[in-house]
């Protein structure tokens, strides 16, 4: 598993908090920024983590913003990136189970830090079911040939 986060100036500290709690757990990752408070542009970061996944150079990407919206609008216009906004542990297992997700987007505003914790350790604990569901993403992946 390798990870690569980012997030806007707005999700700053909800970030570097769970790239310490990445650390602490020893789960490798990649940190892209940004580094200060200063206004950025999320599309900025929000395409540089979609690439990355979406090329296989990370197995998840993790976005943080204000709301999570912006972020997982961003990703998911990148072709093989599934980006999934949650708030809640049961969201992130189902995005991963059912989805495939592999690139989760959290609101700084939305949930406290050891809720987003939560999630992110749900996220990345919880493997793809397979089964019904490979019939599924696999639409999904046609839908993408589309544009």
């Amino acid at each position: 598993m390798k990870i690569i986060l980012a997030s806007d100036h707005a999700g700053l500290e909800l970030r570097q908090a769970l790239v310490d709690g990445l650390r602490e757990r020893g789960v490798a990752f990649e940190d892209v920024g940004p580094t200060s408070r200063e206004s950025v542009d999320y599309p900025d970061f929000a395409t540089r983590v979609a690439r990355a996944v979406a090329a296989g150079q990370y197995t998840h990407g993790v976005l943080v913003c204000g709301t999570g919206i912006g972020m997982s609008i961003v990703a998911n216009k990148y072709k093989g990136v599934r980006a999934a906004l949650c708030t809640t542990e049961y969201e992130a297992r189902m995005a991963r189970a059912h989805n495939d997700a592999n690139v989760l987007c959290l609101g700084q505003r939305v949930v406290g830090s050891g809720v987003a914790q939560a999630i992110l350790e749900a996220f990345l604990a919880t493997p793809f079911a397979g089964g019904r569901h490979e019939q599924r993403v696999q639409k999904i992946r046609e839908a993408e040939s589309e544009r």
